[in-house]
């Protein structure tokens, strides 16, 4: 994957460099600060397109609940016990019963952390907020620890997971009616529309439908990276042994098994990181503000907490070929709000799908890493209320949740692990060679 990107003016080897030297170690060490690595979530909200049956049909499939003595106050978990149908051979029983052990959710929160959890909510409660995410403010939403939950191979796969991503591409991408085959990636071959050459329809789309897609297929391509570099490789002993899976990574990226889609997949996770890094450069005067604090109760943890985050947003702003979001919407008025409305209600849809995935696990990252999309597009599209806030007071113009900036933060520190795995990926080739 070489040479610059179509929409913008950059090129894959800049990326690759600011990536490695100035971004990768500095988000890496921002997501084991306390304040980034607890998100709170709703794990239990129902699919609200079709009737969930999950990737598993056996109990104990599903994630149990933390013991009540380490639930968070005001946090509360039912316990599901509804499975539709029994599965009917060995197979089926032992795929079900790994995805069942590697999708479960790690639920452990030592004391500390609960007593701090009630102390943030007091305090993010005191914030002045001026828009209400049910999943936040849901009885069902809890804490959930991300360094012990990491983003890796589930064993999540089947019909679940192939109906949720094909809902996402064929509902929810401005695919023009005259084209046939599935934009899904995971789709069987098709004979002669397969390919590079399929996606000459891509050209005839507007810039900001192009952009969508491509923002889709960039994450996509990313939570693939993840799951091959994070493979489960054996088994011994009980304890499970991971790491890079490079048969995997061809199935899905190499040239020759794709033909030709495998490169076009990676340059559109490029395409996402410049989208979310250039938010990032945007939404820097908002945390910049004094009277902004990453506040999880101890005191000289979040000045460090803060200084990190802004020496990020720092690095950010020097990178000097950042996408032009100012090309986006840019026809009349008119045509202009009513496409920006579009777009908008499209990834909400999308947003609203991840409810649907079967496995708790994969339901967690997926959740998380569409709300930092829809942050970054957010920051994006209110650079007029950005360039307004007040010093010392909160704004009413644009704010951000905790939820969000921990999503949006994560989110691009997932992106930043994908395009450093890919440098991992093409010296482990070299080597196989």
């Amino acid at each position: 994957v070489v040479g610059v990107l179509d929409d913008c003016l950059c090129d894959i080897a800049s990326i690759d460099n600011f990536n490695t030297y100035k971004i990768f170690p500095k988000i890496k060490q921002l997501q084991e600060r306390d304040y980034f690595r607890y998100y709170k979530v709703n794990l239990k909200r129902p699919c609200p397109f079709w009737a969930e049956d999950g990737h598993c049909s056996i109990k104990d499939c599903h994630v149990e609940p933390c013991p009540e003595s380490k639930i968070p106050v005001g946090i509360k978990a039912g316990l599901s016990n509804k499975y539709l149908k029994v599965a009917n051979n060995t197979k089926e029983l032992q795929d079900c019963e790994q995805a069942n052990k590697l999708g479960a959710i790690n639920n452990t929160l030592s004391n500390q952390s609960k007593e701090a959890f009630i102390d943030w909510a007091r305090y993010d409660d005191s914030q002045d907020h001026f828009c209400e995410l049910d999943d936040e403010r849901s009885p069902a939403a809890q804490y959930v620890d991300l360094l012990l939950n990491p983003e890796r191979y589930t064993g999540y796969k089947g019909s679940s997971a192939w109906r949720v991503w094909n809902s996402i591409y064929e509902e929810n991408c401005f695919k023009p009616r005259s084209v046939y085959r599935p934009l899904n990636p995971l789709a069987p071959s098709r004979g002669e529309d397969d390919g590079e050459s399929f996606y000459t329809w891509l050209e005839g789309l507007c810039l900001e439908k192009r952009v969508f897609y491509k923002l889709i297929s960039g994450l996509h391509a990313s939570i693939n990276l993840h799951l091959c570099a994070n493979y489960l490789l054996e088994e011994t002993w009980g304890k499970p042994s991971w790491g890079h899976n490079i048969k995997e990574f061809k199935r899905r990226f190499d040239p020759v098994e794709t033909k030709g889609e495998g490169p076009r997949r990676l340059k559109n996770l490029y395409f996402l990181y410049l989208i979310e890094l250039r938010a990032l450069s945007k939404v820097a005067p908002y945390f910049e503000r004094s009277i902004v604090d990453l506040y999880t109760g101890n005191v000289e943890d979040d000045a460090d907490t803060k200084s990190l985050l802004l020496s990020i947003f720092q690095d950010t702003k020097s990178f000097p070929m950042h996408f032009d979001e100012k090309s986006m919407f840019a026809g009349n008025k008119k045509g202009a709000k009513s496409l920006k409305e579009e777009f908008r209600l499209h990834f909400k849809n999308i947003s609203r799908i991840m409810d649907c995935v079967g496995c708790d696990k994969c339901r967690l990252w997926g959740k998380l890493q569409t709300q930092g999309l829809g942050t970054a597009l957010k920051i994006l599209f209110s650079e007029k209320e950005i360039q307004k806030l007040p010093e010392n007071s909160p704004s009413k113009g644009f704010q951000l949740t905790r939820q969000e900036i921990v999503a949006l933060l994560n989110a691009f520190g997932r992106l930043s692990t994908s395009i450093r795995e890919l440098q991992n990926f093409k010296v482990l080739l070299q080597h196989s060679r």
